[in-house]
C-alpha cells in the first residue's frame, strides 16, 4: 500500500510565493519591453525632409531677429516680437512632427548677411504686416532695389539653386525676402509637383524668399516643409 507524500503548510506557502515572484518578474520585463517599444524616436533634420524644412524655417527667423538686433530701427521691436511668436509656432510643429524641438538650420542663402536697416516709405501706421512691411535690412542701391537679385528684370529667374521654405506667418499669400524690396512680385514653382504661386514681397527675411503659410500651402507636397527643387522668377 503506497503512501502519498503531502506538503506541509510552510512548504505550500513557500512554493506559492516563489511562483508569484517569477510571474511578477515576467510581467515587469514585458511591461518594460512594451514601454520601450512605445517610446517615440526623435528625428533630426538629417533624418527627415519635414524636420529639415522646419529647422530651416526656424533658422531663417532666428537670423532675421539677429539682423534686427544688430541694426535696429523704430520698428525692430515689433518685428522681433512677431518673429519670436513665429518661432514658437514652428517649435510646436516640430514637436507634433516628431522632430527635435528647437533644432535650427540655415537656408541656402545663409552666406549672404543681412544689410543694415534703412527706413522705407509706405510703412503702415499700425506697424508692419507679418513682421516687416518696412524695408528693414535696406542695403538698397540707387535704383531702389537690393544687391544680389533685386535688380533682375521682370520674367528673369532669380536666386538659382535656392530652396524654399515657410516663414510660419499667417495672413493672405505673401513672401518675405532679403533680396527684393516690398512690393516685388515673385513666382515660385515647385518642380516636384509643378505647382506655382505668384506672391508679393511684404517683409524682410533672412533668405532669398520665404513663403508664408498660405502661399506655401499652394505649392507644397503633403507633409513636407521644404521645397528642394524650386524655380523663382521675378514677375513684377
Amino acid at each position: 500500500m503506497s503512501r502519498r507524500r503531502t506538503l506541509g503548510p510552510k512548504k505550500k506557502l513557500a512554493l506559492l510565493l516563489s511562483a508569484a515572484t517569477v510571474a511578477g518578474g515576467g510581467a515587469f520585463v514585458m511591461a518594460n519591453t512594451s514601454n520601450a517599444a512605445q517610446t517615440p524616436t526623435t528625428k533630426s533634420a538629417a533624418d527627415s525632409t519635414v524636420c529639415q524644412g522646419l529647422a530651416t524655417a526656424l533658422g531663417n527667423n532666428q537670423r532675421f531677429i539677429e539682423a534686427q538686433r544688430a541694426n535696429p530701427d523704430a520698428q525692430s521691436e515689433a518685428r522681433i516680437a512677431n518673429r519670436e511668436a513665429v518661432i514658437e509656432e514652428i517649435k510646436r510643429k516640430q514637436e507634433a512632427s516628431g522632430c527635435q524641438v528647437g533644432e535650427s538650420a540655415q537656408g541656402s542663402q545663409a552666406g549672404q548677411p543681412a544689410a543694415p536697416s534703412q527706413p522705407a516709405q509706405g510703412d503702415q501706421a499700425g506697424g508692419d504686416q507679418a513682421g516687416g512691411g518696412q524695408q528693414a535690412g535696406g542695403g538698397q542701391q540707387a535704383g531702389g532695389e537690393q544687391a544680389g537679385g533685386g535688380g533682375a528684370a521682370a520674367g528673369e529667374q532669380v536666386c538659382k539653386g535656392s530652396t524654399v521654405t515657410l516663414s510660419g506667418e499667417g495672413g493672405a499669400p505673401a513672401a518675405s525676402s532679403n533680396q527684393f524690396p516690398a512690393g516685388t512680385k515673385l513666382k515660385v514653382t515647385n518642380l516636384d509637383n509643378n505647382k506655382s504661386t505668384t506672391v508679393e514681397v511684404t517683409s524682410v527675411s533672412g533668405s532669398c524668399v520665404l513663403l508664408n503659410n498660405a502661399a506655401f500651402e499652394q505649392v507644397r507636397e503633403p507633409g513636407k516643409f521644404l521645397i528642394r527643387r524650386a524655380v523663382i522668377e521675378k514677375v513684377g
